[in-house]
């Protein structure tokens, strides 16, 4: 029984519970900390024109670095489609072409900073089963708490303006910087979001007692997102998942214990075939 060279080629690549997965996945986040790196090093003039030929060359062969892992991934796919058009396979094109861009404009290879996005990969390295399942945890209880954190912002709005507009009242009249109601709500929002720019404030002992409730408002609103998403992770499962990706459709976050893709129905561990 000879090895699938793509299930191969999958494995090494898509996996991280793997050693050769972990290895791969732990070089091709050292390129992308190299890649930034010289990229930030190019933006300083002093040390661009000292060791520019070092730089240019350097990017250049961490780019065709990049370009063969692109097309490995395409090719160890049973469907390449769903990688291509995937959140990191069109980072992983919009962070490898720029360079290749640069040839035909001006000034694009600047956008190669798009490959501190693929540093997301890391996660695929660190996390162990259990930080899985927590991630996939908090991802559920946002999604189930969104229509209540609308509802809070959307109050949290109208609010400000309401503030915003007595502050204008009682503030307007003074060289203060409530020039407009649209300016005094900016003020107001910075205030409840305990920012504090500074750029506005209140001269009036009444604009000032105003302002010193919207400060204490301000500690406790922030805390009210926080509760919700708590209290709707309690109400949820944990499931035990894996960086398992499915090598026909490249599916992830599957069960420890799952055989079959839950979106394809394709056996995530194929056999070797001849």
């Amino acid at each position: 029984m000879a090895t699938n060279w793509k299930a191969k080629l999958h494995e090494i690549i898509y996996e991280a519970d793997t050693p050769e997965g972990k290895l791969f996945d732990v070089i091709l986040l050292i390129l992308i900390l190299a890649s930034i790196l010289l990229v930030m090093l190019e933006s300083v003039s002093e040390f661009a024109s000292k060791y520019g030929t070092f730089l240019y060359v350097s990017e250049w062969l961490i780019t065709i670095l990049f370009t063969i892992e692109y097309f490995a991934r395409i090719v160890s796919i049973k469907k390449p489609s769903k990688y291509i058009f995937s959140f990191y396979g069109i980072i992983d094109l919009i962070s490898t072409i720029p360079m290749y861009l640069s040839f035909f404009f001006v000034g694009t290879q600047s956008l190669i900073a798009f490959r501190a996005l693929r540093l997301m990969r890391i996660f695929r390295v660190l996390k162990l089963g259990r930080y899985i399942g927590e991630s996939n945890n908090i991802m559920r209880a946002l999604n189930a708490s969104k229509i209540k954190i609308g509802v809070f912002i959307m109050f949290i709005l109208i609010l400000c303006t309401i503030l915003g507009s007595i502050m204008y009242l009682v503030e307007s009249e003074q060289d203060s910087g409530f020039t407009s109601i649209p300016r005094s709500i900016y003020w107001a929002i910075v205030t409840l979001t305990t920012v504090g720019y500074g750029d506005i404030a209140p001269y009036t002992a009444l604009g000032q007692f105003i302002a010193s409730i919207i400060m204490i408002l301000g500690y406790g609103i922030i805390a009210v997102p926080t509760g919700i998403v708590t209290a709707e992770m309690a109400t949820l499962d944990k499931v035990d998942l894996n960086t398992q990706s499915c090598p026909n459709c490249a599916a992830e976050k599957h069960r420890n214990d799952a055989e079959y893709c839950y979106n394809c129905g394709e056996s995530l561990h194929p056999e070797e075939t001849d």
